[in-house]
């Protein structure tokens, strides 16, 4: 991919090998982290009470039972937007806690998880702008055929074309093919429940690293 950025640290140009990539090395991304804990933003309270919102997002969508379609696809998308919006800050400001996480998986399963939040990220770029909900969304029906019923959470994702990627530019294209390829292996046909309780799961666990509270053992799985 012909694309370059500059490390947050140095200034250095560097090619990005990850969509979220800011630094041109372990070394300079272990000297931002040092110098820039403190950032306004980011403190212990800012962060508890974000993955707090989350937590609480996903548990109410796990929990509802028998919602009309525009009130279990008002849950859904408040749940994307939380677990992008979490991971997103733990990428840009924890980024050792968010690696710490990781390695507490095995190669697959850490593939999974960053499968599953790209996948999310796809769907945040597109739900409601480029898509629409029905789009990515089939809601479990009653045996008869009816309207959608039971547990949001045994709503499935869908298996999709490939939305709004044409017209990006190259860069910004390939970035979202990558989401859109994540999409398709970690979320397409499977339950949103298990999705969201995936990335929930990742997000305490990270932020409890962050914070030096990491209780959950290692190579546990998210369910």
């Amino acid at each position: 991919m012909a694309d370059s950025r500059e490390c947050a640290q140095c200034g250095a140009l560097f090619a990005p090998a990850r969509e979220h990539a800011r630094f041109c090395s372990a070394r300079c991304r272990v000297a931002w982290s040092r110098q820039n804990g403190g950032v306004s933003g980011t403190a212990n309270g800012v962060l508890d009470w974000s993955v707090t919102a989350m937590g609480d997002t996903t548990k109410r969508l796990l929990r509802a039972r028998s919602p009309d379609l525009p009130a279990g696809y008002a849950m859904v998308t408040e749940a994307v937007w939380w677990c992008t919006m979490v991971e997103a800050t733990l990428v840009r400001y924890h980024p050792d806690a968010r690696a710490a996480a990781l390695s507490r998986q095995d190669a697959a399963g850490r593939q999974v998880i960053e499968d599953t939040f790209a996948g999310l990220r796809y769907v945040r770029n597109q739900m409601g702008y480029k898509a629409d909900h029905e789009d990515f969304v089939d809601p479990a029906a009653y045996p008869d055929g009816g309207t959608a019923s039971g547990q949001v959470a045994a709503w499935t994702w869908k298996h999709i074309p490939g939305l709004g990627i044409s017209g990006l530019p190259g860069p910004a294209r390939e970035w979202e093919l990558t989401r859109y390829r994540a999409y398709q292996v970690a979320l397409a046909g499977r339950r949103i429940g298990d999705t969201f309780s995936r990335a929930a799961g990742f997000l305490t666990e990270t932020a409890e690293i962050s914070q030096g509270r990491g209780r959950v053992t290692a190579g546990a799985p998210y369910a």
